[in-house]
């Protein structure tokens, strides 16, 4: 398909997309040692007089190969599988390379982390679920002739609870404090991010710190959280030096934390980083093998990225992922404040192994795409699967999942199958309103068999206008789809999703939503200069 306009000229998000795809090559030739691709011009990004002071270190940034959800028909993919996903690494992530001049690589925005680093009105559960499960359908707008389906869990929050009632939290604080934890972005900022949060501690709460480098230290035994001094002085004392054993602090931290376990309470181990573990087991696959084996022990993971330059994205959210919890990128206090403030109660899990299974009308629906969640995609099978693990959701957190459905009738073009000759294909149920069933797995934290929830979406549901927060989402996936210059994109443009956005900008108690207007602004303008 043409991407040029009949001016000549590549629409925004192709250029944009253009310039971002010349960054990975950049940061590819960097990470392979190749000396071929300059790192000067274009490559410094949008905006930028001078490059950034990490610049150099920025290139070697590393992501894995994203290749987005396609169509599929529910005549021959009539389920859609997929784990919750609770982590907004990617979103962070993208706001810190466009406020310093650069464009994000594609395969650095994750629509699915954009879309849930936003607070949204869902429901609060009621009864005995600790989640609630709500639907919307509206037009979609970035393809008109398309549906865009909402599926919104919430999380029951604590923050009304009395502290006297709130379960005790056991943390283990793993802290990488190597050499290349120097700089305001890292190891700095993780004592600034620790100080926010012993402010929050109760007496009842226990906290230990791990740190390693060359080798392994446990600097603060359980502590109670009445003693916010001790603890205080514990973290100013922290200081980088040497290399990186992130193997033996991650088995030293488990074994701490298994030992103050608390039962009935939050035990969590919580990784801050900047990257590599360069001393002992350091494969993906080694380091995934020991959280896998020690979340039996239900002791949850979080990992904390910090700093630039030394990101491996992908390893810190394949560690979070099979530990039983959730990675964030924390760039500025401010998303520290977001991570240990406004979230904090999410170090309480109070629903684990959340699962989703969607089943589609052929009647009503030709194809359907799930925006996101790509390294979340489960079998059918798994989904009954108690053994399976899957995403986990803490208190106050919220998942969202957007799909762009093509109606039936609305034209498309799919592979297609030859009709089965040994199974008389399901009839379609054409008498019905309903386009799709969303079915919702879950486990309570202190058991190993999943509850299930159920919600029919009817098509009579997309008949309004988009709703102003259901819009806001909308936006914020377009946005995505314009940085990744997505195959899927249609019409969308940045312009089309700032005006969306800014008429969707309340409630924003905390700011976030007039944030990513400026951010949106931003890549405009970049893209603007670059013209």
């Amino acid at each position: 398909m043409s991407t040029s306009s009949p001016n000549g000229r590549r629409p925004r998000c192709a250029r944009i997309a253009a310039l971002a795809a010349l960054g990975c090559l950049t940061f590819f030739f960097t990470a392979c040692g190749g000396g071929g691709m300059p790192t000067s011009g274009t490559s410094r990004g949008f905006g930028a007089a001078e490059p950034h002071e990490d610049f150099d270190k920025l290139q070697q940034e590393q992501y894995g190969a994203l290749v987005e959800n396609p169509f599929q028909s529910p005549r021959t993919a009539q389920l859609s599988t997929f784990s919750a996903d609770v982590n907004t690494a990617s979103y962070s992530n993208v706001r810190r390379l466009l406020n310093d001049g650069q464009l994000p690589p594609r395969d650095a925005v994750f629509l699915a982390e954009l879309v849930n680093y936003f607070p949204y009105r869902y429901p609060q559960p009621t009864g005995d679920d600790p989640v609630s499960l709500s639907l919307d359908l509206s037009p979609c707008p970035w393809k008109p002739a398309h549906k865009l389906a909402r599926i919104g869990v919430q999380a029951r929050s604590m923050a009304m609870i009395p502290d006297s009632e709130l379960p005790p939290r056991n943390l283990v604080f793993l802290i990488d404090v190597s050499g290349s934890m120097e700089g305001p972005t890292r190891l700095p900022l993780v004592k600034q991010s620790l100080e926010l949060l012993i402010d929050r501690l109760h007496p009842a709460d226990r906290v230990s710190i791990v740190t390693y480098a060359n080798g392994t230290s446990v600097r603060l035994q359980p502590t109670g959280g009445d003693r916010k001094e001790t603890i205080r002085s514990v973290v100013k004392s922290l200081s980088a030096s040497g290399g990186t054993n992130g193997e033996g602090g991650i088995k030293l931290a488990y074994e701490l934390a298994r030992r103050a376990f608390v039962e009935g309470g939050a035990n969590r181990v919580i990784l801050c980083t900047d990257g590599d573990f360069n001393v002992g087991a350091s494969s993906e696959s080694d380091l995934v093998q020991l959280v896998e084996r020690e979340r039996t022990s239900r002791v949850f993971l979080t990992v904390l990225g910090y700093g630039m330059g030394n990101l491996k994205n992908q390893s810190h959210e394949q560690l979070a992922n099979n530990g039983n919890g959730h990675y964030a990128y924390i760039d500025s206090i401010d998303e520290a404040r977001k991570v240990f403030v406004e979230q904090g109660g999410a170090l309480t899990c109070v629903a684990k192994d959340v699962k989703f299974q969607v089943e589609f009308n052929p009647s009503k629906v030709a194809a359907y795409r799930l925006l996101g969640y790509e390294n979340r995609l489960l079998k059918a099978e798994d989904f009954k699967n108690d053994a399976k693990d899957a995403g986990d959701m803490g208190s106050g957190h919220q998942v969202t999942a957007l799909y762009e459905i093509v109606p039936a009738g609305v034209k498309i073009d799919l592979p297609g199958v030859d009709p089965l000759k040994y199974q008389t294909a399901a009839k379609p149920a054409g008498g019905t309103d309903e386009w799709l069933t969303v079915k919702m797995r879950y486990k309570h934290p202190e058991s190993d068999t999943s509850k299930e929830l159920v919600r029919a979406m009817p098509g009579s549901l997309g008949a309004g206008e988009m709703a102003s927060d259901f819009r806001f989402a909308a936006a914020v996936a377009e946005f995505g789809l314009c940085l990744r210059d997505s195959p899927y994109k249609g019409n969308a443009t940045l312009a089309d999703a700032l005006d969306r956005a800014e008429r969707s900008l309340t409630p924003d108690p905390n700011g976030h939503r007039t944030e990513f207007v400026k951010l949106v602004r931003k890549a405009m303008s970049a893209s603007t200069r670059k013209e």
